[in-house]
């Protein structure tokens, strides 16, 4: 049995109510409620659910972007909710996340290879701006793109090579986990197949866990070992890929599974 690179018991986030002329609480939204999963080492984890089921949330909760309501995560046999927020920058350099809109997670203002080095500057990683470009470079011939694109901005690009270049700002550190939140869904079809391979290909040469959040099924099929599903917070289904897909148990599950499209338009389900 592989070891666990992830392992997340009972994860609440509540989002307070308030209302009233003195902003009193009236109660809570319970965003993510009482979730538990793990990863192994350099496997996927897929989480699938429809919109506001609480993946992004759960995932940002995880590596305290938020902070969680209650829980415990364990990551890399350390405990992330008893660190301190100095304590966590350490952790930052091996856990990544790649948002869902490559065009607003990157700074406009700023070139590729500053949005992509700025962190090994900051984690002490590279000793002068020299090194800083030469390691960008090596980034970007990881990502399939050529370093001569390294002083450009990001409006320069495609939504996909953006999103290349979101994964290399990622993979820069040397992570051990990335969480890719909804990081296909906003691109084309084709564009899709090309990030998802990109993403299997650093799995293998990097050793590379993931955390991979998506709504799209087809997705989370191809790429993942295990899959959990999310409604209202809650995980109503956990299972290997293969088992899910074909003897999903929860009726929650099995709707989704209805509305996959059919590869033959005449096959109705």
């Amino acid at each position: 049995m592989k070891k666990l690179i992830l392992d997340v018991k009972d994860l609440k986030k509540y989002f307070p109510i308030y209302a009233g002329l003195f902003r009193k609480e009236v109660g809570v939204i319970k965003a993510v409620d009482g979730i538990s999963f793990s990863i192994p080492t350099g496997s996927v984890l897929g989480m699938v659910g429809e919109s506001g089921c609480g993946k992004s949330t759960a995932a940002r909760a995880v590596i305290r972007l938020i902070e969680p309501t209650s829980g415990e995560i364990i990551f890399m046999d350390k405990s992330l909710t008893d660190l301190s927020k100095n304590e966590m920058i350490d952790i930052r350099k091996d856990v990544q996340m790649v948002f869902q809109d490559p065009n607003a997670s990157l700074n406009p203002r700023k070139p590729i290879w500053q949005s992509i080095g700025e962190g090994l500057i900051y984690h002490n990683l590279v000793d002068n701006p020299t090194d800083q470009r030469d390691a960008v470079a090596n980034v970007l011939a990881k990502i399939g793109l050529s370093p001569d694109i390294m002083d450009r901005y990001p409006h320069e690009f495609s939504g996909g090579q953006q999103q290349r270049i979101c994964i290399g700002r990622a993979i820069a550190l040397n992570p051990k986990l990335i969480i890719c939140d909804e990081a296909v869904s906003a691109l084309d079809v084709s564009i899709q197949a090309q990030i998802i391979n990109l993403l299997m290909e650093l799995q293998e040469t990097m050793n590379l866990s993931y955390l991979f959040i998506s709504h799209d099924l087809s997705v989370i099929r191809h790429i993942s070992n295990h899959v959990v599903v999310l409604n209202k917070g809650k995980i109503v289904e956990s299972a290997p890929t293969q088992e899910l897909f074909e003897n999903p148990k929860d009726p929650y599950t099995r709707t989704l599974l209805s509305a996959i499209p059919s590869i033959h338009p005449k096959n109705r389900k």
